[in-house]
This record gives C-alpha cells, structure tokens and sequence, in this order.
C-alpha cells in the first residue's frame, strides 16, 4: 500500500487499499461499494451486517452473506419483524452466520422498527436518503489521512442518534458511517482509486427517493 492508501492490483488498476488482493473484496469494492442503493431491503441488510460486523472484519461477513441471506428471509423486514423464539434458536445453530444472541434479537428488533419507518416514511429509502450531506458538508479531500482522522462524521451522529431514539440498536455513529460509505450516500473512494469517478457518476445520475 502506498501512503495515499491505494494500491495497484495484478489487473493493472489502482484501488482502495482495503480492497486487497481477495477476489470477493475486489468484486465487492468494484461493483457495489459507494454506488447509491434505493432498494429498502438492501438497506437493512446492509445496516444489519454492519451491526453484524462490530468487533469482527468486514470480509468474514462478506464471506458469509449468502448465508445471512438464506437464514434472514433474504432480510425481507416485514418476514423477520415475526420471528420468535423458535426462529432465534433455529439462527443460533445456524452455522453459516455469526451466532451472537444479541445481534440476531437486534436484527428482529430492527426488522419492527424498519416497519414503523415504512409507515412513516413511505420508505426505509426515503428516511436514510434524507441523511445525505450536502456538497459543503463533505471532505475536501478524500484521501487516507482524512479517512482515518474520520471514522463518523457529524451526519453519522446524527443518523445513529435517531435511529436509536427510534428504538435500533448496533447502530452506533461509525457502524452508521460505514453503512452510508457502502450504500453510497457519500462517495469515500479515494482519490485516484479507479473506481471514484464511476461511483461519483453513478451518484449523480441517482434520483433521491422523496
């Protein structure tokens, strides 16, 4: 890794440090990270993995997400908002995901109040879409330094804070920041990674949910 944070792959191309030389992290940076998601039920999944992740790395619940998928109801929130205790159980043998108790009651707590956010909102898209920073709120560079120096931002606050008044939990501001890296409502490729422009395109041709 060079000290910008980007290294250069067997491919040729210039990314992320963090993407590595693991296929799955390199598809995964490639195709998904930073690009802007709308899909609700990609969104909880995505804020219950990070959840999922606290105290462990991202790339071993990458590696078993197909896994989550298949025992969360492909995170359809409406589906886990009626699980119970048999279905807590059934998860904590499920050796294909981590089995922490309380991550998964977390994740049956969050599926209810992703419900009442529907009700509110119309859409769990339309409430985190609302979180976006505006242009003046971002970094003016986005380069390793400024990366590290920012692990949560004062939008990550203040997201995290209202999601826990909402009764979430795992939603703490720097799980909340990684969530909005990921689902691309801010673009935190850095600078000269080969992927920055294609996202920061794909976000400007992004219609927000309203």
């Amino acid at each position: 890794m060079s000290d910008n944070g980007l290294i250069t792959n067997a491919d040729g191309k210039i990314r992320c440090f963090w993407a590595g030389e693991i296929p799955l992290y390199i598809a995964y940076h490639d195709e998904e990270w930073g690009k802007p998601v709308q899909d609700d039920r990609r969104l909880f999944e995505k804020i219950c993995l990070e959840g999922f992740q606290a105290g462990l790395s991202w790339y071993t619940i990458l590696a078993k997400r197909e896994n989550f998928r298949a025992a969360f109801d492909h995170f359809d929130f409406a589906k886990i908002a009626l699980y119970d205790e048999h279905d807590i159980e059934r998860l904590m043998a499920d050796e294909g995901i981590v089995r922490h108790r309380g991550k998964i009651v977390s994740t049956i707590s969050n599926a209810r109040r992703a419900l009442e956010l529907v009700a509110e909102y119309g859409a769990l898209a339309t409430y985190f879409w609302s979180f976006e920073p505006a242009a003046h709120q971002r970094f003016k560079t986005v380069d390793l330094a400024t990366l590290k120096a920012n692990p949560v931002t004062d939008i990550s606050k203040a997201l995290s804070k209202d999601l826990k008044k909402r009764g979430w939990s795992f939603v703490g501001p720097t799980t909340v920041y990684a969530f909005m890296q990921a689902m691309g409502l801010v673009n935190d490729h850095i600078e000269g990674c080969c992927c920055r422009q294609p996202a920061e395109e794909a976000r400007g041709g992004f219609i927000r949910p309203r």
